[in-house]
């Protein structure tokens, strides 16, 4: 039989400070406060598995955290607890831990409308779905006539069409992976990394194909700038072009898992994404995402350049000259689009104003349907 001692402070939350552990040797300030009692457990034995339920002080308070004392820090910190049940009604949250110390519950001042956000998303993802589809449906119609002859016009249209076709149906098996996170979770419970772990890594490859994709086609347009005198055979381009679209976010998204050492890292606490507080996972998919930005518009600025100065498809024929600028419509249009979402995106991570969080909900939810409206097969 184990014996505990479990002492309930109701006001050490005015003593304690609110540092917090970022990472795995250091702590810094949050904006996150005490909001309940801070129990301590002492067990003559050890304890594999604890519960808490703790009355939450403020109701005005979200984004619930499990907590305990790390003396080493002298700071709050997470490891080895979690949220198991919050009721938002009752006013209590179970907490679960694998150890005994000091315990509480961190809460944050700014919460977020999810609920707000959850209906602006919902709305958007089903019409940019539905914008995917009809593109997939047009590009099926138009195929034949990109196939049906040969000569250099026309693989460079081809590849734009491979292109168009690669980016849509990545960010259409996406958004399918997102309505599978959506349901498998909920809103009243915590993020089950087991569960989202494997949605987790679908959605992380796929959007990042989505963005390798946008590259190709920047470098294909970079080809058919500067380039003009060296020609590659298709079957080159192709290998080079899947190789690339689907083998480099494949690498990024394995190395992310086995870099992170287990789902509880892998996956935030708060949604089914990439984690941000523990382990920054967040950022194998911001930085190649942004990079690719940053490098296309490299490639505007060069074709762009090369247009004013030298007329580039001037002498070309009238069909070559509308593929090219068609594929410099495209890459203008999706860099600028998919950059300024995505930049709102890592807003995110550092406000929790409610505006910044609806202006990259809308941005994400209905960049498609711009794109699908504004750029013509």
């Amino acid at each position: 039989m184990t014996t505990a001692t479990i002492l309930i402070f109701t006001t050490l939350n005015n003593i304690l400070p609110t540092r917090k552990i970022s990472n795995y040797n250091s702590s810094t300030e949050s904006d996150q406060l005490i909001n309940g009692d801070v129990v301590v457990v002492k067990a003559d034995k050890p304890v594999n598995n604890i519960s808490f339920v703790f009355g939450i002080t403020n109701q005005s308070l979200g984004n619930p955290q499990c907590v305990f004392w790390n003396f080493d820090f002298d700071a709050w910190d997470s490891t080895g607890c979690e949220v198991k049940q919050v009721g938002n009604d009752s006013g209590i949250i179970t907490c679960e831990c694998n150890h005994t110390t000091s315990f509480s519950i961190l809460m944050s001042p700014f919460d977020i409308d999810r609920k707000v956000l959850a209906y602006i998303t919902y709305i958007g993802v089903s019409i940019s779905m539905a914008s995917l589809i009809l593109c997939l449906i047009i590009e099926a119609i138009v195929w034949k006539s990109v196939t049906s002859t040969r000569g250099v016009r026309n693989v460079t249209s081809y590849i734009r069409h491979v292109c168009l076709v690669n980016i849509a149906l990545s960010l259409l098996i996406a958004n399918i992976c997102f309505f599978i996170e959506a349901a498998i979770s909920d809103e009243d419970m915590p993020t089950h990394a087991n569960r989202c772990s494997p949605v987790v890594f679908f959605m992380h490859f796929f959007y990042l194909a989505l963005f390798f994709w946008m590259l190709i086609s920047g470098m294909l347009l970079f080809y058919m700038t500067v380039m003009v005198f060296s020609r590659m055979s298709i079957i080159i381009i192709m290998i080079i072009a899947f190789t690339v679209g689907y083998g480099a976010p494949l690498l990024i998204a394995s190395i992310t898992v086995a870099s992170t050492a287990g789902p509880q890292n892998y996956v935030s606490k708060q949604a089914c994404w990439l984690n941000w507080d523990e382990s920054r996972a967040l950022l194998a998919f911001v930085i190649p995402a942004l990079t690719i930005v940053a490098i296309n518009l490299v490639v505007l600025v060069v074709v762009l350049y090369k247009i004013l100065k030298s007329g580039v498809g001037a002498a070309t024929q009238p069909d070559e000259k509308h593929t090219f600028f068609a594929v410099v419509r495209c890459v203008a249009l999706l860099t600028p689009l998919f950059g300024l979402t995505w930049g709102f995106g890592i807003g995110t991570m550092v406000s929790r104003k409610l505006g910044i969080h609806v202006v990259f909900t809308l941005l994400n939810s209905f960049q498609v349907s711009l794109f699908v409206s504004r750029n013509p097969f």
